[in-house]
Protein backbone atom coordinates (compact mmCIF):
# COMPACT_ATOMS: atom_id res chain seq x y z
CA UNK A 1 0.00 0.00 0.00
CA UNK A 2 2.71 2.22 1.09
CA UNK A 3 4.24 1.32 -2.61
CA UNK A 4 0.67 2.66 -4.01
CA UNK A 5 0.43 5.80 -2.49
CA UNK A 6 4.11 6.67 -3.19
CA UNK A 7 3.40 6.27 -7.00
CA UNK A 8 0.33 8.43 -6.68
CA UNK A 9 2.55 11.36 -5.50
CA UNK A 10 4.93 11.04 -8.44
CA UNK A 11 1.67 11.06 -10.79
CA UNK A 12 0.95 13.95 -8.99
CA UNK A 13 3.60 15.63 -9.43
CA UNK A 14 4.79 15.04 -12.78
CA UNK A 15 1.04 15.42 -14.97
CA UNK A 16 0.46 12.60 -17.62
CA UNK A 17 3.20 10.57 -16.07
CA UNK A 18 0.63 7.96 -15.66
CA UNK A 19 -2.72 8.89 -17.24
CA UNK A 20 -4.55 8.17 -20.52
CA UNK A 21 -2.64 4.22 -19.95
CA UNK A 22 -5.27 1.91 -19.32
CA UNK A 23 -8.61 4.92 -18.35
CA UNK A 24 -10.15 8.06 -20.19
CA UNK A 25 -12.17 10.49 -18.18
CA UNK A 26 -14.64 13.21 -19.30
CA UNK A 27 -15.44 15.96 -19.02
CA UNK A 28 -11.98 17.43 -18.44
CA UNK A 29 -14.08 20.66 -16.42
CA UNK A 30 -17.25 21.39 -15.15
CA UNK A 31 -18.63 24.31 -13.56
CA UNK A 32 -21.72 23.90 -11.12
CA UNK A 33 -24.40 25.79 -9.12
CA UNK A 34 -24.53 25.16 -5.30
CA UNK A 35 -27.24 22.22 -4.38
CA UNK A 36 -27.20 20.43 -7.92
CA UNK A 37 -25.91 17.53 -8.83
CA UNK A 38 -23.12 16.17 -11.03
CA UNK A 39 -21.36 13.26 -12.95
CA UNK A 40 -17.82 12.55 -14.09
CA UNK A 41 -17.84 9.48 -16.31
CA UNK A 42 -14.41 7.04 -16.67
CA UNK A 43 -13.98 4.29 -18.71
CA UNK A 44 -11.85 1.59 -18.38
CA UNK A 45 -10.05 0.60 -22.14
CA UNK A 46 -10.44 -3.40 -20.76
CA UNK A 47 -12.38 -4.96 -17.48
CA UNK A 48 -10.63 -4.45 -14.47
CA UNK A 49 -11.66 -5.53 -10.72
CA UNK A 50 -12.86 -2.28 -10.05
CA UNK A 51 -12.67 2.01 -9.74
CA UNK A 52 -10.58 4.22 -7.44
CA UNK A 53 -12.36 7.61 -6.88
CA UNK A 54 -9.69 10.21 -5.51
CA UNK A 55 -10.16 14.51 -4.95
CA UNK A 56 -7.43 16.40 -4.91
CA UNK A 57 -7.99 19.87 -3.08
CA UNK A 58 -5.79 22.81 -4.18
CA UNK A 59 -6.95 25.02 -1.82
CA UNK A 60 -5.94 22.47 1.14
CA UNK A 61 -3.55 20.74 -0.78
CA UNK A 62 -4.57 17.28 -0.09
CA UNK A 63 -5.73 14.55 -1.91
CA UNK A 64 -8.86 12.01 -0.59
CA UNK A 65 -10.09 8.43 -1.37
CA UNK A 66 -13.26 9.25 -2.09
CA UNK A 67 -14.79 5.91 -2.64
CA UNK A 68 -13.55 2.30 -4.78
CA UNK A 69 -16.72 0.59 -6.86
CA UNK A 70 -16.05 -2.93 -7.53
CA UNK A 71 -17.98 -4.28 -11.44
CA UNK A 72 -20.48 -6.26 -9.00
CA UNK A 73 -21.75 -2.66 -7.54
CA UNK A 74 -20.44 -3.05 -4.10
CA UNK A 75 -18.94 -0.16 -2.74
CA UNK A 76 -16.24 1.43 -0.51
CA UNK A 77 -16.36 4.70 1.17
CA UNK A 78 -13.24 6.92 2.37
CA UNK A 79 -13.01 8.25 6.19
CA UNK A 80 -15.66 10.53 6.29
CA UNK A 81 -17.44 10.42 2.73
CA UNK A 82 -21.00 11.04 3.06
CA UNK A 83 -23.19 7.68 0.99
CA UNK A 84 -25.80 10.33 0.07
CA UNK A 85 -23.22 12.47 -1.78
CA UNK A 86 -21.53 10.14 -3.87
CA UNK A 87 -22.02 7.51 -5.65
CA UNK A 88 -21.03 5.19 -8.39
CA UNK A 89 -23.12 4.02 -11.25
CA UNK A 90 -21.65 0.78 -13.67
CA UNK A 91 -22.35 2.15 -17.18
CA UNK A 92 -24.18 0.48 -20.01
CA UNK A 93 -20.94 -1.72 -20.72
CA UNK A 94 -18.52 -3.51 -17.86
CA UNK A 95 -15.94 -0.96 -18.55
CA UNK A 96 -17.40 2.34 -18.01
CA UNK A 97 -18.30 3.93 -14.40
CA UNK A 98 -19.57 6.99 -13.49
CA UNK A 99 -19.41 8.90 -10.17
CA UNK A 100 -22.26 10.73 -9.23
CA UNK A 101 -22.05 14.11 -6.97
CA UNK A 102 -25.13 15.46 -5.50
CA UNK A 103 -25.92 18.73 -2.99
CA UNK A 104 -22.94 20.41 -4.52
CA UNK A 105 -21.01 22.86 -1.81
CA UNK A 106 -18.19 24.90 -2.28
CA UNK A 107 -16.07 22.35 -0.30
CA UNK A 108 -16.80 20.09 -3.61
CA UNK A 109 -14.20 22.15 -5.63
CA UNK A 110 -10.94 20.19 -6.67
CA UNK A 111 -9.87 17.94 -9.10
CA UNK A 112 -11.21 14.44 -9.66
CA UNK A 113 -9.76 11.46 -10.98
CA UNK A 114 -10.67 7.49 -11.48
CA UNK A 115 -8.52 5.06 -11.22
CA UNK A 116 -7.06 1.02 -11.14
CA UNK A 117 -4.39 -0.30 -9.55
CA UNK A 118 -2.02 -2.64 -11.67
CA UNK A 119 0.93 -4.43 -10.18
CA UNK A 120 0.76 -2.01 -7.26
CA UNK A 121 0.49 0.75 -9.12
CA UNK A 122 -2.47 3.53 -9.39
CA UNK A 123 -2.91 4.47 -12.99
CA UNK A 124 -5.08 7.67 -12.58
CA UNK A 125 -7.49 9.20 -15.69
CA UNK A 126 -6.62 12.54 -16.93
CA UNK A 127 -8.99 14.43 -13.98
CA UNK A 128 -12.02 16.59 -14.22
CA UNK A 129 -11.94 20.04 -12.49
CA UNK A 130 -14.98 20.89 -10.77
CA UNK A 131 -15.71 24.38 -9.74
CA UNK A 132 -18.86 24.68 -7.70
CA UNK A 133 -20.51 28.29 -7.78
CA UNK A 134 -23.41 29.76 -6.02
CA UNK A 135 -24.74 31.69 -9.78
CA UNK A 136 -23.59 30.05 -13.00
CA UNK A 137 -21.99 33.03 -15.65
CA UNK A 138 -24.58 33.73 -18.12
CA UNK A 139 -23.67 32.28 -21.70
CA UNK A 140 -21.96 35.36 -23.95
CA UNK A 141 -24.47 36.66 -26.16
CA UNK A 142 -24.15 35.84 -29.99
CA UNK A 143 -23.62 39.24 -31.90
CA UNK A 144 -25.28 38.73 -35.24
CA UNK A 145 -23.57 41.44 -38.02
CA UNK A 146 -26.58 43.21 -39.58
CA UNK A 147 -27.22 41.80 -43.10
CA UNK A 148 -25.92 44.12 -45.92
CA UNK A 149 -28.81 46.07 -47.91
CA UNK A 150 -27.84 47.17 -51.20
CA UNK A 151 -28.90 51.35 -51.49
CA UNK A 152 -31.80 51.22 -53.45
CA UNK A 153 -31.87 54.44 -55.95
CA UNK A 154 -34.40 56.35 -57.00
CA UNK A 155 -33.85 56.96 -60.84
CA UNK A 156 -35.71 60.20 -62.13
CA UNK A 157 -37.37 60.18 -65.38
CA UNK A 158 -34.70 62.14 -66.83
CA UNK A 159 -31.96 59.42 -65.83
CA UNK A 160 -33.89 57.32 -66.79
CA UNK A 161 -34.01 58.68 -70.35
CA UNK A 162 -30.39 59.11 -70.31
CA UNK A 163 -29.76 55.18 -69.51
CA UNK A 164 -32.25 54.19 -72.61
CA UNK A 165 -29.04 55.60 -74.57
CA UNK A 166 -28.97 56.51 -78.37
CA UNK A 167 -29.06 52.90 -79.24
CA UNK A 168 -32.62 52.44 -77.68
CA UNK A 169 -35.02 51.49 -79.78
CA UNK A 170 -37.71 54.33 -78.31
CA UNK A 171 -34.79 56.59 -80.14
CA UNK A 172 -33.83 55.78 -83.43
CA UNK A 173 -37.15 54.09 -84.85
CA UNK A 174 -39.40 57.40 -84.90
CA UNK A 175 -35.79 59.24 -86.11
CA UNK A 176 -35.70 56.69 -88.89
CA UNK A 177 -39.54 56.96 -89.62
CA UNK A 178 -38.86 60.79 -89.71
CA UNK A 179 -35.54 60.59 -91.96
CA UNK A 180 -37.89 58.06 -94.42
CA UNK A 181 -40.51 60.53 -94.47
CA UNK A 182 -38.57 63.69 -95.58
CA UNK A 183 -36.57 61.53 -98.38
CA UNK A 184 -40.21 60.59 -99.90
CA UNK A 185 -41.40 64.11 -99.30
CA UNK A 186 -37.91 65.46 -101.72
CA UNK A 187 -38.78 62.67 -104.66
CA UNK A 188 -41.02 64.62 -106.25
CA UNK A 189 -39.05 67.52 -105.97
CA UNK A 190 -35.90 66.60 -107.40
CA UNK A 191 -38.01 64.86 -110.24
CA UNK A 192 -39.49 68.24 -110.92
CA UNK A 193 -36.21 69.53 -111.20
CA UNK A 194 -34.91 67.10 -112.98
CA UNK A 195 -37.13 67.91 -115.67
CA UNK A 196 -36.97 71.87 -115.71
CA UNK A 197 -33.23 71.72 -115.68
CA UNK A 198 -33.58 69.11 -118.81
CA UNK A 199 -36.16 71.28 -120.48
CA UNK A 200 -33.26 74.25 -119.84
CA UNK A 201 -30.67 72.09 -121.36
CA UNK A 202 -32.71 71.55 -124.79
CA UNK A 203 -33.83 75.43 -125.35
CA UNK A 204 -29.61 75.93 -124.99
CA UNK A 205 -28.77 73.82 -127.47
CA UNK A 206 -31.48 74.27 -130.15
CA UNK A 207 -30.78 78.31 -130.23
Amino acid sequence: MARSWLHLCICLQIPGFCTNLLLSQTPEHILAQTNNKTEILCELKQEHVGVYWYRWSQEKQNFNFLIFSNPFGKATYGADISQDKFSVHKGSSQTSYSLHISRLHASDNGTYYCSISQSSQLLLGTGTRLGVVDVLPLPPKTTQAPLSKKPVRCVTKSKAADKKGACSPLVWVPLAISVLVLLLSLVPTAYRLHRLRRRLWLRVHRQ
